[in-house]
């Protein structure tokens, strides 16, 4: 599995030029008026990761597999969205099908670019999108609250607990914070899931900066970052113009004008990265003659459970996991090598799968 991205933001602030720029493709418009992305447009990219590559060449690996990200781009936000202002209804809707939220930043002086709001202010911008979440939320929670009521009446104990959750949200929002703040039990957090709250979201500020700022940053990009700190949120700094550029190159020349420009790699792999680490994700692999691929899940998760992304019989019918560690397996030069020197193990249903793990499971059908 990958996962789904929002990429959100008011218009004009660089949203469909990243879009298009990530995905290498020209399915969002971009265009200087508001709204020029209707539909939700939906790209996925391959997640950039050198060990896969390194793992393929010792293995001799014919087919290369990473895994994938799904973008999606969503109308623009104005302020009264949440009221059905602009495509607010639209907007709110889609938002509510991502894992995660790429809230865009406009952290750049242009002036033939027109912000919707006539200034550059990229902390006030994310405060208008919190906003109108905010007050989707609490719309929200006061319709199911009162549809409650009479489950209540006859003390239905998922309505009892779907009730003070919400209650929980809504005094949270009445503070002007997010849901997400709300600290939500291990008994809860299914049916915390379950309401489906925008601001639960987890969000991930881009600041889209001019191409001379996006080895360092600006001002702009350094108050967000400030804001992001604050929030325990997490902040990466991108020039959408850059990553356009980029996408018209090969790989050669990619490399080259990064490195004129300063610039160790190229945003689409920090922006992914930032993501992985807010959603608490991490990478599994599995090596062979034919393919070499690469596996998401989340940090934690169980071998049973890992081998049932690739296949729900694999977990089902688990036996072990056949595990290399990803630095043994290169040191050793592959899996003979690694079975050699006494680096291959063999783990149970109880073993957590660790980051770069090279696994091989065995399975009964």
């Amino acid at each position: 599995m990958g996962f789904k991205m929002g990429i959100v933001g008011l218009p004009n602030v660089g949203k469909s030029t990243l879009f298009n720029a990530l995905t290498r493709t020209a399915a969002a418009q971009a265009a200087n008026f508001p709204f020029c992305t209707i539909e939700p447009n939906v790209g996925e990219v391959n997640v950039p990761d050198q060990r896969l590559e390194t793992l393929a060449e010792i293995a001799g690996s014919k087919q290369i597999i990473p895994t994938r990200m799904t973008f999606v781009d969503i109308a623009g936000l104005v302020k009264g969205a949440s009221q059905g202002e602009g495509l607010g209804n639209q907007f709110l809707a889609n938002i509510r099908e991502v894992d995660a939220i790429a809230h865009v930043l406009r952290c750049f002086e242009d002036g033939d670019v027109t912000h919707v709001e006539g200034r550059v202010d990229p902390v006030a911008d994310a405060e208008v999108i919190e906003t109108e979440l905010m007050l989707a939320d609490l719309e929200s929670i006061e319709k199911r609250r009162a549809g409650l009521v009479r489950k209540l009446k006859g003390n239905d104990k998922e309505a009892v607990q779907q009730d003070r959750l919400l209650s929980e949200a809504q005094a949270m929002l009445e503070e002007g914070k997010p849901a997400r703040l709300v600290e939500v039990s291990e008994d809860d957090v299914k049916a915390w899931k379950g309401l489906q709250l925008l601001t639960t979201k987890p969000i991930l500020y881009v600041c889209n900066v001019d191409e001379g700022s996006a080895a360092e940053g600006n001002a702009f990009s350094a108050k967000v970052e400030a804001m992001a700190a604050e929030q325990g949120a997490a902040s990466v700094v991108i020039s959408a113009q850059i990553e356009e550029e980029i996408s018209q190159l090969d790989a050669e020349e990619a490399v080259e004008f990064l490195e004129e420009l300063g610039l160790a790699e190229a945003g689409l792999a920090r922006l992914i990265r930032a993501g992985y680490e807010l959603l608490h994700l991490e990478t599994y692999f599995t090596v062979g003659p034919k393919e070499a691929r690469a596996w998401t899940i989340k940090t934690g998760t169980s071998a049973p459970k890992a081998a049932g992304v690739i296949h729900g019989d694999f977990e089902k019918g688990f036996i072990r996991a056949e595990t290399i560690a990803y630095d043994d397996f290169v040191a050793c030069n592959g899996e003979q090598g690694a079975k050699e020197a006494g680096k291959m193990r063999a783990e149970g249903k109880a073993y957590v799968v660790k980051d770069g793990d090279v696994l091989h499971f065995l399975f009964n059908t």
